[in-house]
């Protein structure tokens, strides 16, 4: 299907705000759901609703076949060699802090060093910050290069970093502030010859880029359904299954237990040992249905109109007065966001007069707050696109801004 046909598919999208047809412009905070996601959430709660994996009737059976589908789906997705290798959780974060907290407290001593980058949502920072503290290990971070970070990652300092301390580095695989693509499979390569395992925070590229854990060489990478056309409360986390088998569980109760005396417990194997309680069935279902959505529609081919439709906004908003446009430069690579600050107009002024005009932007720190002040900030204004944007609706964005400039510097 043409691009410019899919936004039949997204009813949320088929609304006026303010008078004005909406132009949803804050995808990497979640995505719309095309008509064959919300079908499949409510096919289950219609014909299937039940409790998986220990009810022997047709119900139970049903929705049980329909969740471990959903697992075998998202293995195949990023070529994991194993569905055991994939972990349902909440999203991206509760991921990260399952590794946070089951792998750090085994394993990091004082002393030892988990690397991260100065660019990592909180979501990649805060997590290895209280594991650090608790182990007593230090936290390192790999500058970003550029008053804008233009440069990216400053990956000449990378070496000096990875020292035999490190053992574990963590880094985002796409900013969701900058726009900014990193070499994740350099970086996994690099980290592996120190010794060190590595985290990678997939949730802006999952969605909106090919990916196989398989070619990076990570030890484990988490991201969420809600940003990749998913239900929200549904992500995964992918870790080698030698190391997820000896992982010991964050959390424990029903379901992760091969048995339990009044004595103490033994874990099943993952993943089930690392998803105690129910599951959340349905919207694993529905990330099935997004998964065989977004590869009909062609990852490769959604990667390339996203990051068309960042470069011909950076184009446009680099021609405004006053807009200072944070990430890549103009005609080098960017994902398919923008970030910018206007120098007269608050980030949060910005969206509230861009949703008069009916489009939706997000403006403040992004849970970026340490990369805000290392850049002068205190927010940016961002747009971020997805399969049923349109070259239009930059030229919208860019009228909408330029008004916003002329009343705030005629103000």
């Amino acid at each position: 299907m043409p691009f410019a046909a899919l936004r039949a598919d997204f009813p949320a999208l088929h609304q006026t705000v303010h008078g004005k047809p909406l132009v949803y412009l804050d995808n990497a905070a979640t995505t719309h759901k095309p008509r064959v996601v919300l079908d499949a959430l409510a096919r289950y709660y219609e014909r299937d609703n039940s409790n998986v994996h220990r009810g022997l009737h047709a119900l139970s059976m049903r929705a049980t076949d329909s969740y471990e589908a959903a697992r075998a789906r998202a293995a195949r997705f990023i070529n994991a060699a194993d569905p055991a290798e994939i972990v349902f959780t909440r999203g991206t974060t509760e991921g990260i802090n399952l590794v946070a907290q089951s792998w750090c407290a085994a394993h990091l001593r004082q002393g030892d060093v988990i690397l991260t980058t100065e660019m990592e949502h909180h979501s990649n920072l805060v997590p290895w910050q209280v594991a650090a503290r608790r182990a007593g290990a230090t936290l390192r971070f790999v500058p970003v290069a550029g008053d804008d970070a233009e440069h990216g990652l400053d990956l000449d300092a990378l070496d000096s970093l990875l020292t035999p301390q490190v053992k574990l580095f963590a880094f985002t695989h796409i900013s969701n502030t900058l726009g900014t693509i990193n070499p994740a499979a350099e970086l996994c390569a690099r980290a592996r010859r120190a010794g060190a395992l590595t985290v990678v925070d997939a949730a802006q590229s999952a969605g909106h880029e090919p990916l196989d854990v398989r070619a990076l060489g990570c030890d484990f990478l988490a991201f969420s359904g809600h940003k990749m056309a998913g239900p929200t409360g549904i992500g995964i986390l992918y870790g080698r299954r030698v190391l997820l088998d000896t992982l010991e569980p964050w959390q424990t109760g029903g379901g992760m237990v091969a048995s339990v005396t009044y004595e103490g417990a033994k874990w099943k194997p993952s993943p089930e040992r690392h998803e105690a309680g129910t599951p959340n069935i349905a919207d694993a279902v529905a990330l099935h249905a997004a998964m065989d959505w977004l590869d009909a529609l062609g990852r490769p081919a959604l990667a390339a109109h996203n990051h068309a439709l960042a470069a011909l906004a950076a184009e446009m908003l680099a021609e405004i007065p006053g807009l200072r446009l944070l990430g890549p430069r103009p005609g080098e690579p960017r994902a398919g966001l923008v970030s910018f600050a206007l120098k007269d107009a608050h980030a949060h002024d910005v969206v509230t007069f861009a949703d008069q005009d009916g489009i939706a932007l997000r403006g403040g720190h992004h849970c970026n707050q340490p990369l805000m002040r290392k850049l002068g900030l205190t927010g940016t204004t961002r747009a971020s696109f997805y399969a049923y944007n349109s070259a239009d609706e930059i030229t919208t964005l860019a009228t909408s801004l330029r008004r916003i400039v002329k009343f705030f510097g005629s103000a």
